[in-house]
């Protein structure tokens, strides 16, 4: 039995199994190849939109402050037209003043409720 067991270990060592080792790190490797320039133009496309992002960040800075100039000019037109507005003027541009008519106030009613109620 002694010998059976040293026979078969000593076969088992005497096995080329290099040939199936070599395609297999092949394939390990073009995995890890292929994996690895997924992970590259993942990582340029990320960046390229960061920096695109950024750019476009600084564009819309740039038309918010003319935005904010326009708008400031536009409040001082306003403030300086506001201040010249008079009733002869609205007059001129066909402005009535009319007199106000107000609602009164007329008692709707009673209504008597039973001692129990509430």
């Amino acid at each position: 039995m002694r010998q059976a067991s040293i026979k078969i270990y000593r076969g088992l060592q005497s096995v080329n199994i290099t040939a199936n080792n070599l395609d297999l790190r092949r394939v390990v490797l073009r995995a890890m190849l292929s994996t690895l320039g997924i992970l590259a133009l993942t990582y340029a496309l990320f960046v390229g939109l960061l920096v695109f992002n950024i750019v476009e960040r600084k564009n819309l800075e740039k038309d918010m402050q003319v935005l904010v100039t326009e708008v400031g000019s536009l409040e001082l037109e306003y403030l300086s037209a506001a201040g010249n507005i008079d009733l002869e003027l609205s007059q001129q541009m066909g402005f009535q003043e009319i007199t106000a008519s107000f609602a009164t106030k007329r008692s709707l009613g009673s209504r008597a409720l039973d001692s129990n109620e509430i």
